[in-house]
């Protein structure tokens, strides 16, 4: 067994894990391995937004981006995923990741100008990016042959990892927190630019990407998974959709991951922005919506033990304020982090 933080980050601690040095975790967990070269890395979220609009009109934009995605400097991984809003509107977010700062900025001024750029009838766009250092995020998987997210640019996977299976797990695995509490600072902003939004948030700004990939599981478990656990995991992420603001929650989108040729595969994945990495651990920890989540996994995954073949991930980052960037074109005032600032309308 290993740590989660690989011995080129491992310093000396002023902030000690929550278990002790001989803990050993009941079932076993991986995370994501990058070259010790790698010291920031970019996850970059392209969102078109659209209610009402005919297929015809919106449907060469995703392909636009993917389009872009190919060319010289671009990403290394992407994927796209899909969900309605609150506000009952369609998202399409086409997530990249970089582990190159310089190829990413290189590629990014013209994809930003094509994206917020200009507006459409209809149409509203969004940029939502992170460059974080690689002290300032973890990840985690329950299988480590199947890399999602960022772990898609990592070298490899670790061995089983000690931090993981308890409360405060989560901060633990990020190099971080090893010296610092990780505390917010500042307030978030709105800056006009034109007919764009942008948002200048706070310090220590965290994002989730958590992840459920039940694309091997047999019928059996496919149902069980469908019937017993999903309704309870949506009825989390609504609320936190929905209410989450109130908690730390800035926003949230449960989306369904699409294949290649447009269509509904069997991975999903919440993607939320929180005012704090505290915050998170909150809602995690004794929310009543997530209290009932773990506890529909736990009663999931002892019933079927090792045979269990549905695989989960996630990846956790706690962002320096001039490691973000947000903008937005045409977006209602509820999405992403503007509900985090004063209502606006539509660019």
């Amino acid at each position: 067994m290993e740590s989660a933080i690989p011995a080129h980050l491992q310093t000396v601690r002023t902030r000690h894990r929550r278990v002790p040095d001989d803990y050993r975790p009941p079932y076993s967990s991986f995370v994501a391995r990058h070259k010790p070269a790698i010291n920031r890395v970019v996850m970059a979220y392209f969102g078109i937004q659209y209610r009402g609009v005919s297929p015809e009109a919106v449907g060469g934009i995703p392909a636009r981006m993917a389009s872009r995605f190919g060319r010289d400097n671009g990403p290394s991984h992407w994927d796209r995923a899909q969900y309605i809003d609150r506000a009952g509107f369609t998202n399409v977010v086409s997530v990249a990741y970089w582990d190159d700062v310089a190829r990413f900025d290189a590629w990014f001024a013209p994809a930003r100008e094509e994206w917020t750029g200009r507006a459409e009838a209809g149409i509203g766009t969004f940029i939502e990016v992170l460059r974080p250092g690689i002290e300032r995020y973890e990840t985690l998987f329950s299988s480590p042959d199947r890399p999602e997210g960022i772990a898609a640019l990592a070298e490899g996977m670790s061995s089983e990892v000690q931090e993981h299976a308890y409360w405060g797990g989560m901060r633990d695995r990020i190099p971080l927190s090893q010296t610092s509490e990780m505390a917010p600072d500042g307030v978030p902003v709105l800056v006009r630019d034109g007919a764009r939004l942008r948002v200048i948030a706070r310090d220590n700004l965290c994002l989730i990407r958590s992840g459920q990939d039940w694309s091997d599981t047999d019928a059996s478990e496919r149902r069980m998974y469908l019937d017993d656990v999903e309704p309870v995991l949506r009825e989390g992420m609504d609320f936190l959709r929905d209410e989450g603001l109130a908690i730390g929650c800035y926003a949230n989108r449960y989306m369904r991951v699409l294949g290649a040729d447009g269509g509904r595969s069997e991975k999903s994945y919440g993607q939320s922005w929180w005012k704090s990495l505290a915050a998170l651990e909150r809602w995690a920890e004794s929310h009543p919506t997530h209290v009932k989540i773990f506890g529909a996994a736990m009663k999931y995954l002892s019933t079927l033990g090792q045979s269990a073949k549905l695989r989960l991930y996630h990846e956790v980052t706690v962002a320096a304020a001039d490691e973000q960037f947000f903008e937005y074109l045409n977006c209602h005032p509820g999405t992403g982090m503007l509900a985090a600032v004063e209502p606006a309308g539509p660019g």
